[in-house]
This record gives structure tokens, C-alpha cells and sequence, in this order.
């Protein structure tokens, strides 16, 4: 849930006129998101990423989880938010076959540097992510029955 609300923050945030630049490591997709989840701004997340090369898929690639390096920060924070390196790839580049299901209207191609398509992007990209948690959640409800004693007892039944 923190990962779709943070999806929809950096929406709205876009939304309201935050600067928005997709070569700018902390003002492209990735680098808004980054803002949102580690409350850096957009110069921190920039010093950070120049310790890599490359844009957020290449960084991605190329970095290694264990050494430490400011990068690997800002990566950390990505997945530890639920992103894998494919979903950083692709919200990169807005092309997610199953989140642009979820556009309004359907199914389109994007292109990653509209501000519009960010947008639309993250925010099917969040109702993707809440509609398949809400799929997994177990409803329970506790109705009284009769155990096999005669008494009345509760009793979890999944709905």
C-alpha cells in the first residue's frame, strides 16, 4: 500500500507543477518517485545517482546491492518500496504491458517524457498495484455456529 500511495503522491505532485525533466536523474520518472519515497530533493537524488552512469535502468543494471555506494542507496529505497529492476525499467520508459491496461480508456502506448503520460502512467500503475492487493486480502466474517457440542461458537469463514 505505501508503494500506491507513493505512486499516486508523485502523480499528484506532477500534477500540481513539480519541475519535470526525464534526463534529470532527480526530476525524470524514477527521480520523482525517489523524492516522494525518500523525501530527498531533486539535487540530493542527483549527487547521488552521478556516483553511477547512465539513466535509472542502466544504474540499476549495472549496481550491486552489497557495496554501499550512494547509488546502491537510492536503489535500496526503489525495492524496498516493491520495485524490482524490471519495474524501475519501465516506469523509465512507460511500458508495461499490464499497467497500460489500467489507462483510462485502455490500453496505449506512452512516451516517457510527457509529463501527462508520467502521470496517467503512475497513477494505472497504482491501481494496478491496490487492485491486486485487494485480490489477495482474505474478507473474513465470524458468524455464529453450533459446535458439535450444542454451543454456539465463532467460527472465521472466508467470504
Amino acid at each position: 500500500m505505501e508503494l500506491v500511495e507513493a505512486l499516486r503522491e508523485t502523480a499528484r505532485r506532477l500534477k500540481t507543477g513539480a519541475h519535470y525533466a526525464w534526463g534529470h536523474h532527480g526530476a525524470c520518472n524514477c527521480g520523482h518517485l525517489l523524492q516522494v519515497i525518500t523525501s530527498l530533493g531533486e539535487a540530493e537524488i542527483l549527487t547521488y545517482a552521478h556516483t553511477g552512469t547512465g539513466e535509472w535502468t542502466e544504474i540499476t543494471a549495472e549496481s550491486c546491492a552489497v557495496t554501499g555506494a550512494p547509488v546502491g542507496f537510492l536503489l535500496s529505497k526503489l525495492e524496498a518500496a516493491g520495485l524490482t529492476p524490471t519495474d524501475i525499467h519501465n516506469i523509465e520508459y512507460l511500458d508495461n504491458k499490464e499497467v497500460l491496461q489500467y489507462l483510462p480508456g485502455g490500453f496505449r502506448w506512452l512516451k516517457k517524457n510527457i509529463r501527462q503520460d508520467v502521470i496517467d502512467y503512475l497513477e494505472a500503475f497504482a491501481e494496478l498495484l491496490e487492485e491486486k492487493l485487494l485480490q489477495e486480502m482474505h474478507l473474513y466474517r465470524e458468524p455464529f455456529v453450533e459446535s458439535k457440542w450444542g454451543n454456539q461458537v465463532q467460527e472465521p469463514v472466508l467470504l
